[in-house]
């Protein structure tokens, strides 16, 4: 069974769709572990009602206070009963078929580790054709000028990987943290260069602001992967230009 982690901040917008696509993955053995985050707005109660007509396999678990999207997949992995944990973000799209040909994509490859390429989409989730794709294996050093890995692409095997790992740290881009201590840990990633997601960036979101990003990468490198200053210096110079190609 794969295990669906989604943390859940605010999402009434889109969450009922995510919950339906979930729903509709041509791939079937699954529970849906929604986190939420102590919203102000509607989210749990939508999800309360969906659950109620939908049967058991999807779970809600309310946090009493707001602790960041890092414990609410925490929070979610450690409620897991799956043999795979995918994660998804409540504002992004899969494809029908993602889970299904990930995890036949893991099966052949032995990964315990995996993750595809994706688009990224506007406000609507609508597809702006400029597609991210990732390499056939990421290692620790690779990763450090390649920030390709999205969270909600990404699969885990639990049955080839510890699920302590797996656990993400409260700190600015907890996502990209954990990728790097688990490749640093001499895991490999697998990349399938397939676009099976589609990442939903406003305008004024967070990852689009180039400042945030740039000072997030720079702690990323000075503080999770110990790297000195002229290392730092080094691959950041790599990160900026594959960034900027990346959004050409």
């Amino acid at each position: 069974m794969v295990s669906i982690v989604v943390p859940v901040y605010n999402a009434a917008r889109y969450i009922r769709k995510t919950i339906d696509m979930v729903c509709e993955q041509t791939y079937k053995d699954w529970e849906l572990i929604l986190v939420d985050d102590a919203s102000s707005d509607k989210s749990a109660e939508i999800i309360s009602d969906i659950i109620e007509s939908s049967g058991k396999r999807i779970r809600l678990i309310r946090k009493e206070r707001n602790a960041g999207a890092a414990e609410a997949r925490n929070t979610g992995i450690d409620a897991s009963a799956g043999r795979y944990i995918a994660f998804l973000d409540a504002d992004d799209v899969w494809m029908p078929d993602k889970l299904e040909k990930q995890i036949a994509f893991m099966e052949k490859t032995g990964a315990s580790f995996a993750f595809h390429s994706y688009e990224f989409g506007n406000e609507l989730a609508r597809p702006t054709g400029k597609i991210v794709h990732v390499p056939e294996t990421m290692k620790f050093r690779q990763a450090l000028s390649r920030t390709v890995i999205f969270t909600s692409t990404v699969m885990f095997d639990t049955e080839k990987i510890d699920m302590e790992i797996i656990h993400m740290p409260d700190v600015p881009s907890e996502d990209t943290a954990t990728w790097w201590r688990i490749l640093k840990s001499g895991i490999i990633g697998y990349g399938m260069d397939e676009n099976l997601a589609i990442y939903r960036r406003p305008p004024k979101s967070l990852s689009s602001n180039k400042f945030v990003a740039i000072e997030r990468i720079w702690f990323l490198y000075r503080n999770i992967a110990n790297l000195s200053v002229l290392e730092s210096l080094f691959y950041f110079g790599g990160w900026a230009l594959r960034a900027t190609l990346r959004r050409l």
